[in-house]
């Protein structure tokens, strides 16, 4: 097919195109190589050029090797430049810049778009109130697609929130908040529907945990999402295990998105090898299939062209560049989506938080005595070695964990900006801003505990059945 010049090359989609100039330029190079008639080679020449026309003419882009198009540049770590320091996958992050990654690049790798000045004041106009603090502060830094629904909203067409959790553990930390009390507010202020995906069948893949075990940490982790205070009559929590046993539409969707992605976009997209489990490949179908409506046809009527707005940590951004590539093929809007940053550990911002390292982490199960044993002893500090070099050459809270802590959980932006003052000036001392920071985090983290002792057994089953919402399509 690559050889003949009469092929569709419009019904493929950029990704498509992608790889078949790589191919295509493989193949002139293998020609070359062993030397084949001159007429061969400049046949296969030919069809190069007229891929790569076709290409610039689709994208709008020169094809350049191994440089994907912008709303698909394929996550390979191992061609990144040296200079790069930033590593981030769906399962690694890491930096050796104390001040965490750079997002700036991270856009421009990915391709998506940052959330800027314009952006949140339209969010402020559309919803009438004050943007969260997580938009007023960067936390929730780029988007895709973000104006259109925006646009659809103004224009009374509604949309509806997915988010998810990979119950890895039994415990969440606070890292694991992030996105809920931001989909919690997005739910309140659009009053719209939620759809929670709880991946306990990736985490049987990637962890070693029997299949009963993922799903018991996926039944308590729901606990812990549920005090976040979502609305039971407009969210629908879901493990994968259970519900795409009885879920026809769910399934039919992850097989439409599984014959639309090659096994060579995967191993590029997400770095599979040759000897991980074929469920650890056709995984990232399911992780998609929850973008589209017809997945839940008992809350949105069999209608298959709602948009989904999806809220997420940057580092799942691969899953749905790949979902948004595939849906137009299958006849679905694209999903849009909104990135935060990561929530350091407490050790500094060059890796985000594990539930494997208790001491990385201030868990939703930490004592009062524990957060503040944590902070005390774990927390990185921007400050000075000695007191008197504080006072005289001040903190630094581009580094300051305790301070990156506060950003997160301090509502009250002019106590926020008087504490980045003080520290900087070497007035406040890290032992006090640490303090500040304990103080913060204990009320908070008691608060969360007291709701996660009220959600039962049977809220959870009320929760996770299907069933029609509180909403109308």
């Amino acid at each position: 097919m690559a050889d003949s010049p009469n092929c569709d090359l419009k019904s493929l989609s950029p990704l498509q195109l992608f790889e078949r100039v790589t191919e295509q330029g493989d193949k002139v190079r293998a020609l070359k190589a062993g030397k084949a008639p001159k007429d061969e080679i400049d046949a296969a020449v030919r069809m190069l050029l007229s891929l790569k026309l076709s290409y610039k003419t689709t994208t709008g882009q020169d094809y350049q090797a191994g440089l994907p198009p912008r709303d698909l540049i394929l996550i390979n770590n191992g061609t990144a430049e040296e200079e790069d320091e930033d590593f981030v996958d769906p399962w690694t992050v890491q930096t050796s810049n104390a001040k965490g990654v750079d997002y700036d690049k991270l856009i421009v790798r990915f391709g998506s778009s940052k959330i800027d000045t314009d952006l949140i004041n339209r969010i402020e106009r559309a919803i009438g109130q004050k943007p969260h603090r997580f938009l007023r502060r960067g936390i929730f830094f780029s988007h895709r697609d973000m104006d259109q629904i925006l646009h659809a909203y103004e224009n009374k067409k509604s949309f509806y929130l997915y988010t998810g959790r990979g119950p890895s553990s039994q415990a969440m930390h606070i890292g694991h908040l992030i996105p809920f009390i931001f989909t919690k507010w997005l739910q309140e202020v659009f009053d719209v529907p939620l759809v929670i995906q709880l991946t306990d069948d990736e985490k049987y893949l990637w962890k070693d945990l029997t299949t009963e075990k993922a799903y018991e940490y996926a039944k308590e982790n729901a606990k812990d999402i549920i005090a976040c205070g979502f609305d039971i009559n407009k969210t629908f929590i879901f493990s994968d295990l259970d519900y795409l046993g009885s879920s026809t539409g769910f399934y039919k969707n992850i097989v439409k998105v599984q014959k639309h992605v090659t096994f060579n976009q995967v191993k590029g997209i997400f770095g599979f090898t040759d000897s991980d489990c074929i469920g650890k490949i056709s995984f990232p179908a399911i992780q998609a299939a929850p973008s589209f409506s017809s997945s839940f046809p008992q809350i949105f009527n069999d209608k298959e062209n709602i948009q989904c707005l999806i809220p997420c940590a940057i580092d799942q951004d691969p899953y749905f560049r790949m979902t948004r590539d595939v849906a137009p093929r299958i006849g679905y809007p694209k999903p849009a989506l909104l990135h935060s940053v990561f929530f350091p550990a407490l050790q500094g911002a060059q890796t985000k938080m594990s539930a494997s390292d208790p001491n990385s982490s201030i868990f939703l199960t930490d004592t009062p005595k524990q957060i503040k044993t944590k902070i005390n002893k774990h927390a990185f500090s921007g400050g000075r070695d000695t007191i008197e070099e504080h006072r005289k050459y001040g903190g630094n809270c581009d580094v300051d964990v305790s301070f990156m802590y506060l950003t997160f959980f301090l509502e009250d932006d002019d106590r926020l900006e008087q504490l980045k003052q003080a520290y900087t000036s070497g007035e406040l001392l890290t032992g006090e801003l640490k303090k500040v920071l304990i103080e913060t985090l204990q009320p908070l983290i008691a608060a969360h505990q007291e709701r996660r002792k009220q959600v039962t057994d049977e809220m959870v089953k009320q929760f996770m059945t299907p069933r029609k919402l509180a909403f109308e399509f």
